[in-house]
């Protein structure tokens, strides 16, 4: 069966789930699982463009990710002070707008530092935007969009009535589609928090495929699957 490239997907989101179980279960070091799982990210990103598949979110290091043994923190920072540093010409080169959502305030400035720089640089490109979600919680976005809006000048005049539309200017995904595709891989059958107000009505794909073995044919199979759903939105 081929792919209906009318009935695509304009967001597919990742829970990029299974890499240190991957690597348990080939007698690999858990740091090796993490690299591969890494180098899974842009054949994906290669194959959305393919297809024209507008937007990508990838979640990479979430809020608990945190409370690991600091000997695996500490490498997962060192990945993205180098590793995706690496890909970030290449994706420029792409026509790629880079988009790294989270509480990156958790991060040492450095970090910080680097995503601004990161975004900065690829900020007008548009043949895909992607999502990296790092120190990422689902309540932890929502929390820091109500922040915000209560920053707002909206909030500051008491008889205003906040709506759904008003809170989600505020969320790290601001100005994107909501997801229509969630891909969970690793087997686990839960969302664990990620995009919680994006997700209301995404289809939601889980399969046993540890991470560093999902492939682009292993997307296309989940977009086949998409395809075959019939999406009401409630209706």
């Amino acid at each position: 069966m081929k792919l209906d490239q009318a009935n695509l997907p304009k967001h597919v989101a990742f829970i990029m789930d299974g890499n240190r179980r991957w690597a348990k279960k080939n007698g690999l070091s858990p740091f090796k699982g993490h690299i591969l799982g890494e180098d899974r990210i842009e054949p994906l990103i290669d194959f959305a463009i393919e297809k024209q598949i507008k937007h990508l979110s990838f979640w990479a290091f979430s809020t608990e990710n945190w409370k690991r043994q600091k000997n695996e923190v500490d490498f997962l920072l060192n990945m993205f002070r180098n590793d995706l540093a690496k890909k970030v010409d290449r994706f420029h080169e792409k026509n790629l707008k880079l988009n790294i959502i989270g509480n990156l305030k958790m991060f040492p400035k450095d970090i910080q530092d680097k995503t601004a720089e990161w975004m900065e640089r690829t900020k007008h490109n548009t043949i895909i935007t992607v999502n990296v979600a790092l120190s990422y919680g689902g309540r932890d976005e929502i929390v820091r969009a109500i922040e915000k809006l209560r920053e707002s000048s909206k909030l500051k005049a008491q008889s205003s009535r906040v709506t759904a539309e008003d809170l989600s200017k505020y969320l790290d995904t601001a100005g994107q589609p909501d997801p229509d595709l969630l891909i969970r891989t690793g087997g686990e059958l839960r969302l664990s928090g990620f995009l919680l107000w994006q997700l209301e009505y995404a289809e939601l794909y889980f399969t046993d495929t540890y991470w560093p073995d999902f492939t682009p044919g292993e997307f296309e199979k989940a977009l086949l699957v998409y395809q075959d759903r019939q999406r009401r939105f409630g209706k």
